[in-house]
């Protein structure tokens, strides 16, 4: 038997629990201040909230971003 690996609907978004989450992977080349400017334009536009940073020793990082699924109830 091979293992199986669960697809998400797109890649780098993920879904646990109540919250949506994002992974974007920022390269070295990318400065501070325009990372900083992705991630609020992504907060602000996409109600992203951050959950979780990691630097790696390259100078590359991953970011983990998380909204809350609003769950929709019929009124009929």
């Amino acid at each position: 038997m091979g293992t199986r690996t669960a697809r998400t609907p797109r890649e780098g978004w993920r879904t646990q629990g109540s919250y949506e989450y994002r992974v974007v992977t920022i390269g070295q080349e990318t400065s501070r201040s325009d990372a900083r400017r992705l991630l609020t334009e992504e907060a602000e536009y996409g109600r992203w909230e951050l959950a979780r940073t990691r630097l790696y020793a390259g100078g590359g990082r991953k970011v983990w971003l998380r909204r809350k699924i609003i769950r929709v109830q019929s009124t009929l």
